[in-house]
């Protein structure tokens, strides 16, 4: 296979799956790793795909995560009620980690400025907290998205390692009986797959839109959560469905 041939077939690989692992193409291209890594970097250089931990993502599916400014106004009332309520779960001298979506952010925004500390990749829940002078923020280096004004990808995934937290906030764009919860890009899940495995406590902010819906990349099963936060637009059906599950879930 020519080299001009093989970055055509990695890019439809990497189209038509969304995203892959190095391994797998070094497979399905008979040449080395490494090989592959080069062919990937340049590929990335001319703007075809995207690379990720391990592996490239689509460019295509980069363009899927909705901009902060769409979300930020989307369901808004329902998002804040979930807030308030996700805040009651909050004591004095917690260690907690929010995400970066708009839930997260409504959180920030009314949380009261006592002894604790809150670890998060996001821009806009940094800058919300910085005028409580009681809580110690603590920001997450890596690459920033400025479609989710958040930082992502193997250096935020590093920097987590080294924390532990009481309790994670989090949010996500689907929620799915069967398949679990998922995400609009490989990065924004690998990330949230990161921050469950550092938390005591799992926390799914998800309002009633989110539940049916399964988005491109899978970040977990439902039974990792520990509580579900919603609204109460959430269908009785749905609702019954996950407390026969043996899920905890508070409607706000």
């Amino acid at each position: 296979m020519l080299v001009a041939e093989r970055y055509e077939k990695i890019v439809q690989l990497v189209n038509d799956r969304g995203s892959i692992r190095v391994t797998e193409l070094s497979e399905l291209c008979s040449v080395t790793e490494e090989t592959i890594r080069r062919d990937l970097d340049r590929l990335e250089h001319t703007g075809r795909l995207k690379r990720s931990h391990g592996g490239a993502v689509s460019i295509k599916e980069t363009q899927l995560e909705v901009p902060y400014f769409e979300r930020e106004i989307t369901r808004s009332e329902e998002k804040k009620r979930i807030a308030e309520e996700a805040v009651k779960l909050i004591s004095e001298n917690d260690k907690i980690l929010l995400d970066a979506s708009t839930s997260a952010w409504y959180m920030a925004k009314i949380m009261p400025d006592m002894p604790m500390t809150v670890l998060t990749n996001s821009v806009k829940v940094v800058t919300e907290l910085s005028t409580k002078e009681k809580i110690d923020v603590i920001s997450i280096g890596g690459r920033l998205s400025p479609r989710s004004l958040s930082f992502v990808g193997p250096l935020a995934e590093k920097s987590l390692v080294s924390f532990h937290v009481d309790k994670l906030f989090f949010s996500c764009k689907g929620v799915h009986l069967d398949r679990g919860i998922s995400e609009s890009g490989e990065l924004q899940a690998r990330l949230k797959q990161q921050m469950m495995g550092m938390a005591d406590q799992i926390i799914l902010l998800a309002d009633a839109s989110k539940f049916g819906v399964q988005a491109f990349s899978q970040v977990t099963d439902l039974a990792q959560v520990d509580l579900i936060i919603s609204d109460k637009s959430l269908s009785s059906e749905t609702l019954d469905s996950l407390i026969a599950t043996g899920l905890t879930v508070t409607l706000a």
